[in-house]
Parts: structure tokens; C-alpha cells; sequence
């Protein structure tokens, strides 16, 4: 049979009892996932881009992207185009509140990045990086490829 003196049993107890605290609290956390991300291409000295997404919470707790920035660009901003008697607006997004296991579309006509001032040429094929902020303090990074598309006559026409 073992026998224990008091001070290490003490010890081995305390020890036992902080690790099970630590495994039977396992905190929920959001987990920022972007797919899909690509930047419309625009003419040579364009001022503006759009930018295009998927932002996909796949954590098991809901978060908060709080806005996004990037190295490329002077300024990034979250905006929405509504349509308000019937003329198409849009507004800056603070945030985008995301539930765990939910995604939001950034699309044309819809919630897109608003990418201002490009510090450089951006010719299809290259890429960019933007950063989104949670409301947490964390980030997630990714990377969006130029490409060409065919614009319709609804996509960004008011830009």
C-alpha cells in the first residue's frame, strides 16, 4: 500500500486538481476563415479596388470582424450597396457580426471591401494582402489574387 506524507500529497493533489481545471475549462473561441478572395481588376491609376470574399466563423463561438486593413492599400473599409428608392447606396459596415459555423459573402452588389489609394500597380494575377481585426484583438490574414471578370451592368456601377 502507498503511503504519502502530507506535505507531497498536498503538492500531488494541488498539481491534479489545477490541471483538471485547466482541461475542463477549454474556452470557445471564433476562428476567421477567408476563402475565396480575390480584388476586381481596374484600369491603371485606379484610386479604387473592390475587394471579394468569403468569411467563414469556423470556431465553435460567434465573432465580430471589426474591419480589415492592408500594407497595399491607404485605406480598407467593410461597406454594403442597398438598393433606397430605388438607387443604389452605399454605407461602411463597422461590423460584421458572424455566428459559429456562419459565413457572409463580400460581392459584387453586396457586402464588399472597399480598397482605397493601392501604394501599388496591381495587374491581374497579383496579390495583396489584407488583414480582417476581430473584435477580440485577433486577426486573420489573406491573401487576394487581381483577376478580370465580367463585370455586370450591377456590379460596382456606382463606383
Amino acid at each position: 500500500m502507498w503511503r504519502v506524507s502530507g506535505l507531497w500529497a498536498g503538492r500531488w493533489l494541488a498539481g491534479w486538481v489545477a490541471l483538471a481545471s485547466v482541461v475542463g475549462t477549454a474556452q470557445a473561441a471564433g476562428n476567421l476563415v477567408v476563402e475565396d478572395a480575390w480584388i476586381r481588376t481596374a484600369p491603371p491609376a485606379a484610386a479604387m479596388r473592390a475587394g471579394y470574399a468569403i468569411l467563414r466563423n469556423a470556431g465553435d463561438a460567434p465573432l465580430v470582424v471589426r474591419g480589415a486593413l492592408s500594407e497595399d492599400f491607404g485605406d480598407v473599409s467593410i461597406h454594403a450597396t442597398t438598393i433606397e428608392n430605388g438607387m443604389a447606396r452605399m454605407r461602411e459596415l463597422a461590423r460584421i457580426p458572424l455566428a459559429a459555423g456562419e459565413s457572409v459573402t463580400l460581392e459584387p452588389g453586396g457586402k464588399h471591401l472597399m480598397l482605397m489609394r493601392p501604394v501599388r500597380e496591381l495587374e491581374a494575377g497579383a496579390k495583396a494582402v489584407i488583414r480582417f481585426e476581430i473584435e477580440d484583438g485577433s486577426t486573420a490574414e489573406a491573401e487576394f489574387f487581381v483577376r478580370d471578370t465580367a463585370a455586370s451592368a450591377d456590379d460596382h456601377a456606382h463606383h
